[in-house]
């Protein structure tokens, strides 16, 4: 029988409000917006790639239904909205907006004119061949593993991650006070960047440049100048200028167009034309006599007519300054650096990605030790019964019980519990010359092994030896060339003189 509570408690609700909303504000940063500097990801891309990976959708495997990928995720790792997940994996799957897709996608998943993907029920992925690198010797104990949330399976804390994928992929998001900017970069380039600080960890912003000059972004376009990326990789904050790739070309009647071939990041392609028309339509520029779009698989063909005797610099110069031709990415590099939000320089970012591989590394190798010295143990024991082949048969052969027998075998041949029921449980055919031969050479290789792995877990300079070698396998295997051109010339404002056409014009003077 329940008791009904005699007492209450005064509280100060200021306090209470400041208390629950820390506790909301830590698990909004750590739990939804927040990425891990590790491995670049937040909690819900982590847990569809484990889901996948675990359900063996791999990139050489069959489809699968978007639906089936969302209710695995949501019904064992991740116990909020459907729809949520659902937009997480279309962005990992749009490649204008992952420079590197992690998701390979099979259907309709929206477009750069942000027309919306096709229900989940309709689009199937799988895995594409970079995410297998995500959660490469995930089951050789490389990541703490943690229950749950209703404790009937396990989940990474965190992915081996043998990709940067923070400053591959970049991140978005956005908590209580805190928000991360990250913008994508070319793996090829990180990886190189990266192979520059093993050799020299104390190097420059200006040394690190030379392999990584910037942002590329996966719809191309300029930037213009260096100055925000230098500021944004030296403080972790920063204003990278974008602009489209414009030309002026002539077209029928004597006329000029402007046509877009690229536009910035993150810039819908629709809403960029309608800015443009709606310019038109309020008659704010009043040069341009029509906007096609010739897009198609192919690339993207933006062409802006302009009337005859119009003076195609200006008008450009106008709608740069007035649409999203040219606009901003505010870089925050800003991750979680143990369960904790921190402003990363682009140093940082990369010191943390090392360091994570050096533990995995260690606990990788740590771990085949392990299996390696059981298995010489195991070895070692076939190797004495093959030595003693007829006393053992016969010490066999005389027990009442298997329980006896391998007593025995422990007390007659100085064999561990472990290497008698290993004997007892061996085949007849590995008595044969052949198989005696394959354990000896098994033995052989198991002891080399060994030694190799003990030698690495001795040197540190052998670790980041395996590092680079797993940066130069990556780069040359996924990287591709730079998308985005850097323009040495910084961004300036557009001046009224910029935007004001060029016409003779007399002035008296009284």
């Amino acid at each position: 029988m329940s008791q009904i509570a005699r007492e209450v408690v005064p509280i100060s609700i200021e306090e209470e409000m400041k208390k629950s909303f820390l506790v909301y504000s830590m698990s909004a940063i750590k739990q939804r917006a927040i990425p891990d500097v590790r491995d670049g990801l937040k909690p819900v891309h982590r847990r569809i790639l484990w889901s996948m990976h675990n359900n063996n959708m791999g990139p050489t495997g069959p489809w699968f239904k978007s639906a089936r990928v969302v209710g695995d995720v949501m019904g064992s790792y991740h116990p909020h909205g459907d729809v949520a997940i659902y937009d997480t994996i279309v962005g990992m799957v749009q490649e204008f907006k992952s420079r590197h897709p992690l998701i390979a996608g099979h259907g309709n998943f929206g477009s750069v004119d942000d027309d919306p993907p096709a229900a989940m029920r309709y689009t199937e992925v799988r895995m594409a061949p970079l995410a297998q690198e995500m959660v490469a010797d995930i089951a050789r104990d490389t990541v703490d593993m943690v229950p749950n949330y209703d404790e009937k399976e396990d989940e990474p804390v965190v992915l081996p991650a043998r990709v940067p994928h923070l400053l591959m992929n970049g991140s978005m998001g956005i908590a209580v006070v805190y928000t991360t900017n990250v913008p994508p970069h070319n793996l090829r380039e990180l990886c190189d960047g990266i192979l520059l600080y093993l050799d020299n960890p104390e190097l420059s912003v200006d040394e690190l440049m030379t392999a990584i000059p910037g942002p590329d972004f996966p719809t191309a376009g300029l930037i213009l100048g260096t100055r925000g990326i230098r500021q944004a990789y030296e403080t972790g904050r920063g204003c990278v200028v974008m602009q489209a790739k414009t030309t002026i070309e002539p077209v029928e009647g004597g006329r000029t167009a402007i046509v877009v071939t690229e536009i910035p990041y993150q810039v819908s392609k629709k809403r960029l034309i309608e800015q443009i028309a709606d310019l038109v339509k309020e008659k704010k520029v009043t040069e341009i006599s029509a906007i096609h779009d010739y897009s198609d698989q192919h690339g993207m063909r933006i062409v802006i007519e302009l009337k005859r005797d119009s003076q195609p610099k200006k008008v450009l110069n106008y709608l740069l300054k007035h649409t999203q031709l040219r606009t901003n990415f505010h870089v925050l590099m800003l991750a979680l650096v143990d369960e904790q939000p921190r402003v990363l320089t682009l140093r940082d970012v990369i010191y943390h990605f090392v360091e994570h591989r050096k533990e995995v590394i260690t606990r990788r190798s740590s771990y085949e030790l392990r299996q390696l010295k059981d298995r010489a143990h195991i070895l070692e024991g076939f190797r004495i019964a093959l030595l003693n082949l007829d006393p053992v048969i016969q010490t066999i052969k005389e027990s009442p019980d298997p329980h006896t027998a391998r007593l025995r075998l422990v007390e007659r041949f100085g064999l561990s519990h472990p290497q008698a029921e290993a004997i007892l449980q061996m085949q007849l055919q590995r008595l044969t010359g052949l198989e005696q031969r394959k354990v000896e050479d098994e033995y052989r290789q198991v002891v080399k092994r060994i030694a190799y792995l003990e030698d690495i877990l001795a040197d540190p300079t052998k670790v980041v030896g395996l590092i680079r070698d797993d940066l130069k396998e990556i780069r040359d295997k996924y990287g591709n060339d730079r998308r985005t051109r850097i323009v040495p010339t910084e961004a300036r404002e557009i001046g009224e003189e910029d935007i004001i056409a060029e016409e003779e014009t007399i002035v008296t003077i009284t």
